[in-house]
């Protein structure tokens, strides 16, 4: 599958990917755009559609959130809570729950919430429950990602990364995309697990390292730039490399 570079693209094929992977039988799985500035709520109620015919819960992080989303989607006939607003947030009628944007600060009552669930779906729209300030990275953190973080099936995901981007559509593999020109791509390699910072370096920009001319590759970068109509995704990568510096 094509690697989007807009919007709307990639959140059809969020989706789509999103429903083969509960017709796999697949009982954790996340969405993961991580696109900067990304408005969480318009997003999932697209997800909605996913859920007609079906009984469904909507958590968000808290009752603000789940209060503004109720009041822009018109108060629907379908639960809309926070987090932790539930005594009981697992009705055995559920068929799945829908968890929008939940930070590491929620990543015990989200793990509650899937040990409850059982065998109905519970769909993570954007998470972000490894933050190593919150989570850490000692025996209890080590404890969480075995129990709980590695129980998680990704099944989207699509993140810029400088002259390229990270992209999962399940049930492919995960790739790593190069931008050869703005908003056009193609394929460096298939990966067999999420790629670390440090596969993306050595895939992604290793051939330019190897280059007889150190310098070639960045000039040629640099006067490839010039001029060049930024399309949306060429944005948002410009915007990290920003937010890097």
């Amino acid at each position: 599958m094509p690697i989007p570079t807009t919007l709307p693209v990639a959140t059809e094929q969020a989706k789509a990917a999103t429903q083969a992977a509960l017709d796999a039988g697949v009982t954790c799985l996340q969405v993961d755009m991580a696109i900067p500035e990304l408005k969480h709520q318009p997003i999932a109620e697209q997800f909605l559609t996913l859920f007609e015919g079906k009984q469904f819960k909507v958590l968000f992080p808290d009752a603000g959130a789940a209060a503004l989303a109720r009041r822009d989607w018109n108060n629907p006939d379908f639960t809309i809570r926070g987090l932790g607003e539930l005594l009981d947030p697992v009705d055995p009628d559920d068929d799945m729950y829908l968890v929008v944007n939940p930070s590491s600060v929620e990543v015990s009552k989200v793990e509650a919430l899937y040990n409850a669930a059982m065998d109905q779906p519970v769909i993570l729209l954007n998470p972000k429950l490894e933050d190593v300030a919150v989570v850490g990275i000692g025996y209890a953190a080590r404890q969480l990602r075995d129990r709980f973080l590695s129980q998680i099936e990704t099944c989207y995901y699509l993140r810029p990364v400088d002259q390229g981007a990270v992209y999962r559509c399940y049930p492919g593999p995960w790739q790593i995309w190069r931008e050869t020109a703005p908003d056009e791509y193609e394929l460096v390699q298939d990966c067999p697990s999420k790629p670390s910072g440090e596969d993306i370096d050595r895939i992604l920009y290793n051939e330019a390292a190897d280059s007889s001319d150190p310098t070639a590759d960045e000039a040629s970068r640099d006067s490839s730039g010039k001029g060049r109509k930024k399309g949306l995704f060429s944005e948002l990568q410009q915007f990290l490399r920003a937010l890097s510096q």
